[in-house]
This record gives structure tokens, sequence and C-alpha cells, in this order.
């Protein structure tokens, strides 16, 4: 987006004269009218990666006001199609299909990119976008290991683009309240919060190396990742459990539960991390944790945890995901949008229920109407410049919380970090994961 469109939505979003249909060109249809009304402030979208969580997003943007999704990107032709067809459906307005992003990157009407791809796309893309001058709302994680979120966050003020990160409950209204409740003291003083993500996801089994389906570029999909040999059991979703393209459960679903500890507790970086787990459940081709458990320690003399069990769906405290902070007066547990707040002797002392059905196992729209209004203050922040509630850096530090748990399991070691940045002290084999190889030729830069 230039700068003159750029001041132009700002403008126009704080006042727009009403239009009405008396005076239009004669036979002009409701769908040439509402291309116009509107148009000045209307937020142009493109979409990379629709086959599962992408395709919910894009419903999701269809049906804002003054949002038109302009482009469809993804490597599998059956999936932009559907995501095409959907967005149709929702809004009258048919999207070009554009198989690779970085071509839907130089329309010049196109004001943001929404990045649902693999996680190993994830800051390579989001930096492509910035660089092409786009706005971005990225899905968690917002990088694949830490050397790409700090160089988001770079090239973020570089560019002074706005990046949203998919934390979507940093939007949602009784999540919201019950932070603010940790952090005005209802609990008293917040010392240890612990979150948790539980799930029965089946094995994977052994996959065999196999001709690439025909709908699929598995080229563009590797993209920054070093290549490997295409397999049956890989694309899509059990990419997540392989280290060359995902993140595992810690950052598939932990970021989210992590975020919330760290945003309860006023913590950015810790000074002490472990974790231990393994893959137990099942022997196949999985190569993340299935079970696993990451420790943080913080200078202010609070504690963390994080528990995932992708092959043992055991509720904690009733629920499937949530978080619970424990305080010097009582604790404090967020399930989804609501939350209850004990005192020392268990008794209840405040229940504030949610009115908005979630499905916190459902991995591609768990709660459409509430991620609604994380979309709208990504519009704000483009619009007005208001305040981002999951800005980049936010973001960036959240993730790297659960990306030094995975080197703490995969070094083997208890991480000292400088809690001033987030770095690894004294550690040579802790910082070979600090990054990662590429592709050559697909290196992320500024």
């Amino acid at each position: 987006m230039s700068a003159s469109r750029r001041d132009f939505i700002k403008k126009t979003a704080q006042g727009t004269a009403a239009i009405t249909l008396s005076g239009l060109i004669p036979g002009l249809s409701a769908k040439s009218y509402a291309r116009i009304m509107g148009a000045n402030d209307r937020i142009r979208i493109g979409m990379m990666g629709v086959n599962s969580r992408g395709l919910a997003l894009a419903g999701n943007y269809a049906k804002q006001a003054n949002c038109e999704i302009v482009a469809v990107s993804d490597v599998d032709s059956r999936a932009a199609a559907r995501c095409i067809d959907s967005v149709y459906k929702i809004s009258q307005l048919k999207p070009a299909a554009v198989p690779d992003f970085r071509k839907a990157l130089e329309n010049p009407h196109m004001d943001a990119l929404v990045i649902a791809a693999p996680d190993h796309w994830h800051a390579p893309a989001a930096i492509l976008a910035a660089k092409a001058g786009k706005h971005v709302y990225l899905e968690k994680p917002c990088s694949h290991n830490p050397h790409e979120g700090e160089l988001l966050v770079k090239v973020s003020q570089k560019y002074k683009t706005v990046i949203q990160m998919g934390n979507q409950r940093r939007s949602w209204p009784n999540v919201m309240a019950a932070i603010k409740e940790v952090k005005d003291g209802t609990i008293g003083r917040a010392y240890f919060a612990k979150g948790w993500y539980t799930n029965n996801r089946e094995s994977i089994g052994f996959g065999k190396e196999a001709p690439v389906p025909e709908w699929l570029n598995y080229d563009l999909w590797q993209g920054p990742a070093p290549r490997r040999a295409f397999k049956d059991n890989l694309v899509h979703y059990n990419w997540h459990w392989f280290w060359n393209w995902g993140t595992g459960e810690a950052l598939n679903n932990g970021t989210h539960m992590i975020d919330l500890m760290r945003w309860g507790l006023g913590v950015d970086y810790p000074n002490r991390v472990t974790s231990s787990g393994g893959r137990y459940r099942y022997k196949d081709d999985w190569e993340t944790p299935d079970t696993q458990v990451i420790t943080l320690e913080f200078p202010n003399n609070t504690l963390m945890t994080w528990e995932g069990r992708s092959c043992n769906g055991r509720n904690i405290e009733g629920n499937s995901v949530g978080v619970i902070f424990y305080g010097e007066k009582g604790s404090l547990v967020i399930d989804g949008n609501a939350y209850t707040i004990y005192d020392l002797d268990n008794k209840i002392v405040k229940t504030v229920n949610n009115d908005v059905v979630i499905d916190p196992r459902n991995r591609t729209n768990p709660a459409e109407t509430l991620d609604a209004l994380h979309i709208h203050n990504f519009f704000d922040g483009i619009r007005k410049g208001t305040a981002l509630n999951a800005d980049i850096l936010s973001g960036y530090q959240s993730t790297l919380l659960c990306q030094l748990g995975n080197i703490a399991l995969r070094s083997g070691n208890t991480l000292h970090i400088d809690a001033t940045n987030g770095h690894i002290l004294n550690d040579a084999a802790a910082q070979k994961l600090w990054q990662r190889e590429y592709q050559p030729g697909w290196e992320p830069t500024l």
C-alpha cells in the first residue's frame, strides 16, 4: 500500500459521507455498487495458505465490512478453488487465483497479506510482504526459529508495516477482562501460571516416498526449507510434526497459552528454561514431542509451565486447553472466553461466562465470531494507527518462549537466558538451534 493510499484510508475511515442509490449509473448492479460503496477505505486482502485454517480465515475476512479478498494463493490447486468458491458465496466477489503469493504481492491495489501457510513459511512470507509494502496478518507462530522472529521484528520497524500475529485471544473480551483481574491484583500477586493443551491425535504411520500429486507445487510448498523427498503422510497437516517444516505442539497450540501466561505475569524474556518430553505414544515418523512439559523462570520471581499432550485428551481443570494463574490470595482459570476466580479455600469468588460457542479442538475455526474482533483490531491498525492487541514484537516474544522450550528439549540442556533480550548464554549446542539452514537462494533477508 502506498503512503498516499494509507493516508487516504485513514482519513476516509474517520467519516465517509452517506451515498444513496439515486444518481448512480442506470443498471448498476448490487455487486458493482458494493465495490463502490466505501471503496476508499476498503482493505484489499491476499490470502496465502487456504487449505485448513486459511480457509476459515478467508471466510471470516470475506464477512467483514469494507474488506475484499482480491487474491488467493495456495500450492494446492484444489484448496485454492475451494477457497475462491467459498469467498464468492459469502461476498459475491471472486478473488483471483494467484498460485505463487509472490506474484500476488506485485498487485499495487492489494493492501495486506493474510498468512496461514505451514510454519516454515510464516516469517519468510511476512518479510517478503513487508518489503513489498503490504501489511500482514500472520498466524501463530510468527516464525519457525528465533532468528527469523528477530528478523521479522526488524523488518516491521524498517518498512513501517502493520503486522498482527494471530494470538486471537488477545482480542477476546472476557480474556482481556481476566488478564486485567490478574494485573489488578484480584488474586494478589500472581507468581505461578500453568497452561496446557490436550488432544487424541492418531498415529501418522510410516510414510512412503511417492510421486508428487499433480495438484501440488511441492517445490514452492517447501520454499525456504531444505529439500526433502515427498512422502504420502506429510501434506496436509502432518508437517507440524517434522522439524524441517513444523514446530510441534508447543508452537502449534502452546503459543496461545504461553502468550496468555506471559501477558498475565507481565514478563518478556525468561532467565532459565527447561523442558522434558518425547514421542511416547506411537512409533512412527512423528519427530516432535507428543508429550512435553516446558518450564520458564523469570527475573521478577515468577514461574510458568506448559503441558502438551497430543495423544491423551484427558482434561485439566475440566478443559482440554486453558490457563490458570496462582496468586497470594487465590487463583484464576481462563477457559476459552470465560474465567473463574477462586479464593485460597477453593471457593468460587467470581465467574464470568462465555456466550459464544468455542470448540478448542477444531483445528480450522474454533471461534470465528471472537476472532473477528482480532481482525477488526488489525483493520484499525491499518486505517487509524490503532495499537495492535498482538503486534509483532509481542508475538515474537511469546513465540520465542515456546522455541526456547523446544531448544532446551532438543539440546538436552537447561538454558540460561539473557533476560534483557531472550538470547541463550554460553551454550554452543543450544545456540545451533537458534536458526535453521535454508534451501540455497531462499534465505530471508532485510
